[in-house]
């Protein structure tokens, strides 16, 4: 018979909420606590259990899911959560949180015997919301059982990185490093095309089917093109966040960050401009004629 776990998720942000309603519909018991009490409310609609408080959401769970927006916010929560944690908790960290983030976290476990997996996920709202992640995961063997529900729930696969904190971080870090890539590219062709006195829709069917398309590359396209960036699906700040600890991730490894400074100083630039909580592909304000400094 398969085990089925109880879930407390930490974190009802837009990746959170759609890894609730994906967890949810797995049919595993869920609990889920905000910071913001009035963020998570709404998922006691859709069958989740609503904690009022950190430690009332942790004590009796078997999982316990951070997602919450970077190392510090993590270190401060799972520190408060600690001690309400029962012997033999799982904790299943998918915040981006860098190479270094996740050792430092790994270490907030150790002392504890609680069971760690650094598993960061790749996809935005939608997916999430679809339970059509890609799980990244590395950690230990034995309590595997206990997360595999979690991770079939949320995610369309899991990739297996290693049994240590610290491969699937590192990976993040390449997904993230080509979303950032793929999507800068899409906005500059289509800022371009604009500039060029030709139809951007033109731009995206050139390219169609051929071996430089991809679906991300059309779907950010018409969302530039069809000026939905305030939909976002991954916010550029939260972007702009994770090119900081690529940055970081480069210098220490010594990769030459020549494309990392541009990624930042164009994604900085559009969320300077106001559009820090827009989608990533708001960045196609950065190659607007006029728009350098």
């Amino acid at each position: 018979m398969s085990f089925t776990p109880t879930i407390a998720l930490l974190g009802t942000g837009t990746m959170g909420v759609g890894m609730a309603h994906s967890i949810l519909r797995a049919g595993l018991p869920l609990r889920v606590w905000n910071r913001h009490p009035e963020k998570a409310a709404p998922l006691a609609d859709d069958g989740a259990t609503v904690s009022g408080s950190l430690e009332e959401a942790v004590r009796g769970a078997q999982v316990v899911i951070t997602m919450l927006f970077d190392e510090d916010s993590v270190a401060q929560v799972i520190g408060d959560a600690i001690p309400s944690l029962d012997p033999g908790t799982v904790w299943v960290q998918t915040s981006t949180v860098g190479r270094d983030g996740i050792l430092r976290l790994a270490e907030l476990a150790r002392p504890h015997g609680i069971p760690f997996y650094d598993a960061p996920v790749v996809g935005t709202k939608q997916p999430a919301e679809d339970g059509k992640l890609t799980v990244l995961a590395s950690g230990p063997t034995l309590p595997r059982d206990v997360v595999t529900p979690v991770f079939d729930a949320i995610g369309a696969k899991t990739v297996w990185l290693g049994e240590t904190a610290g491969p699937a971080s590192a990976m993040k870090l390449v997904a993230n490093s080509w979303v950032a890539t793929i999507t800068a590219g899409a906005a500059f062709g289509i800022e371009q095309a604009k500039a060029f006195g030709l139809q951007p829709e033109q731009f995206l069917e050139t390219v169609a089917g051929g071996a430089a398309d991809s679906p991300y590359l059309q779907v950010k396209g018409r969302t530039i093109i069809e000026d939905r960036t305030s939909d976002a699906q991954f916010a550029l700040d939260g972007l702009r966040k994770d090119l900081g600890l690529i940055l970081e991730a480069d210098l220490a490894a010594g990769v030459p960050t020549t494309l990392v400074d541009a990624l930042l100083e164009v994604f900085g630039r559009a969320a300077d401009a106001g559009l820090g909580s827009a989608d990533i592909a708001a960045v196609a304000a950065a190659f607007r004629p006029g728009e350098q400094d």
